[in-house]
């Protein structure tokens, strides 16, 4: 048996070792005040020595040793004695990834089918089911941006919010790029965890904030990774108008407005957070390059795996002998033969 490195696991438990068996000493001692007490309302002194004539002092003192023993024992095994040592590899969680969905108008171009929102829709459940590991965010935005879904291991949770985003989700037109950066950052943990953002946008930047705050979230160890969606060439933006029949979105003088895919943009905010850009392309490959360079760059972290060193439980040693010393406290009375009297 390895016997290094003998220590407990749980030493705050020690204290019993003492005070229990005091207690339970003090408890017996008081006990048989009581019950002399008790004899001695009742019966003579000359009585009591009769009746207790076949009672063995010294069987209950026994009893009393196994049952103190015991209890010092229950406390060791409280404490988790250890010797010896084992290596564990323990494997990391997962990554955290916050992913930040442009929901605006623009997204309902169909230069990508069935349109850019329901295509980036796709592609997250995908990566989702495929990654599989880690806990998941979204934050949706347009003009203004909220979080959608916290950080969190309940993929079904994450879906159903995923699944309910659509043009009316956030009521502000617009596209704010850096406001949904920001507000990615302050729903994500302030601790030392790598913190990976994957923004599904189509990169027009209305407020020209993103690049800046890429840069701000960069010296907070921020990684965006953008994901382009939609094409260069663009493509109308369809929607229903208040008579409900099909239109496209128009400017002030009524002529048809063309949805671009600004991936000069989306480049400049990746490479800000030293992330990557990708167009999603037609079967969400771009989502997946994603994936694969978070798996890949997780694996060679130093957290990824760690060799950690444990104590061997002991604990049940003394458990056993804490067993041993109740049955042999059971098996033994408190009364003594007695020599048959002379006629």
């Amino acid at each position: 048996m390895d016997f290094r490195n003998p220590h407990f696991a749980e030493p705050k438990w020690l204290w019993l070792v003492v005070l229990a068996p005091i207690c339970v000493v003090l408890l017996h001692r008081y006990a048989a005040w009581a019950r002399k007490k008790q004899f001695a309302a009742f019966a003579s002194p000359e009585l009591i020595t009769s009746l207790l004539g076949s009672h063995s002092p010294m069987r209950r003192a026994a009893k009393s040793v196994l049952l103190v023993l015991a209890i010092a024992g229950i406390s060791l095994g409280l404490a988790r004695p250890q010797w010896g040592e084992t290596t564990e590899v323990s494997q990391a969680l997962g990554e955290d990834i916050m992913f930040v969905l442009d929901c605006s108008r623009s997204m309902l171009a169909s230069d990508v089918r069935p349109n850019r929102l329901e295509r980036a829709k796709y592609a997250i459940l995908d990566f989702v089911q495929r990654h599989g590991r880690g806990r998941v965010g979204l934050v949706a935005f347009s003009g203004q941006a909220f979080l959608q879904c916290p950080l969190t291991f309940d993929y079904d949770a994450f879906r159903e919010a995923l699944a309910a985003v659509d043009e009316r989700t956030i009521p502000v037109a617009g596209t704010d790029v850096g406001r949904a950066l920001d507000e990615a950052f302050q729903a994500m943990e302030k601790s030392d965890r790598r913190k990976i953002m994957v923004m599904m946008t189509d990169g027009e930047d209305l407020e020209k904030s993103g690049v800046r705050t890429a840069e701000a979230l960069a010296q907070k160890g921020i990684l965006v990774f953008t994901v382009g969606i939609g094409t260069t060439a663009g493509s109308p933006i369809q929607i229903v108008n208040e008579q409900g029949t099909p239109d496209f979105v128009r400017d002030q003088d009524g002529k048809v407005v063309q949805s671009h895919l600004d991936e000069a943009s989306l480049t400049a905010i990746a490479q800000a957070t030293h992330g990557s850009y990708h167009p999603l392309g037609t079967l969400g490959e771009g989502l997946n390059q994603v994936r694969n360079l978070v798996e890949t760059s997780s694996a060679d972290s130093p957290e990824a795996s760690r060799l950690r060193k444990m104590g061997v439980d002991r604990f049940h040693l003394p458990v056993a002998i804490v067993i041993v010393l109740l049955i042999l406290e059971s098996l033994i009375g408190t009364r003594r033969k007695l020599g048959k009297s002379s006629n």
